[in-house]
């Protein structure tokens, strides 16, 4: 079953405002305090969580059908996540649904200097895999999805 994203026409596999709503249920059970949910129209960061003084700034995206629009997603979802640094964002997160982490290996070795120079410019980027299936999170940095998993 497919769902429109709410940013096109292209059908979503998993729409961003699920990996939204399972992000946000993990980080309350987790103690974080969260920023409400946005209404439609509002622009900004999707969730901003907190915890012991540390500030997560999250952008979540969406698995489309489409390959292509898969790869826009990701890339408008990095600048607006370093962009939070101006927002005094500790943690730079793109949060994606558990399908889109398959394809981070290739995307990584294929921009393999771009990435590590991105990894070295942006500590503070991560990228979340949210399973929407299992309501878990899995925590990596940038720079992982460069390394060899032997």
């Amino acid at each position: 079953m497919t769902a429109l994203d709410s940013d096109s026409t292209v059908p979503a596999l998993v729409s961003s405002l699920l990996v939204e709503q399972v992000l946000r249920e993990i980080l309350l059970a987790g103690a974080y305090t969260v920023s409400r949910a946005r209404g439609i129209g509002e622009t900004g960061v999707d969730v901003l969580a907190e915890k012991q003084g540390v500030r997560y700034h999250i952008e979540s995206i969406s698995h489309k059908s489409s390959p292509p629009m898969r790869s826009r997603d990701f890339l408008e979802a990095f600048f607006r996540a370093v962009s939070r640094l101006d927002d005094g964002a500790h943690h730079c997160v793109i949060a994606v649904p558990h399908l889109t982490a398959r394809g981070l290996p290739d995307r990584a070795r294929r921009y393999r200097v771009a990435w590590r120079r991105i990894a070295e410019s942006f500590p503070e980027l991560e990228v979340w895999i949210v399973n929407t299936d299992s309501r878990t999170v899995d925590r990596t940095t940038w720079i992982q999805w460069l390394q060899d998993p032997s």
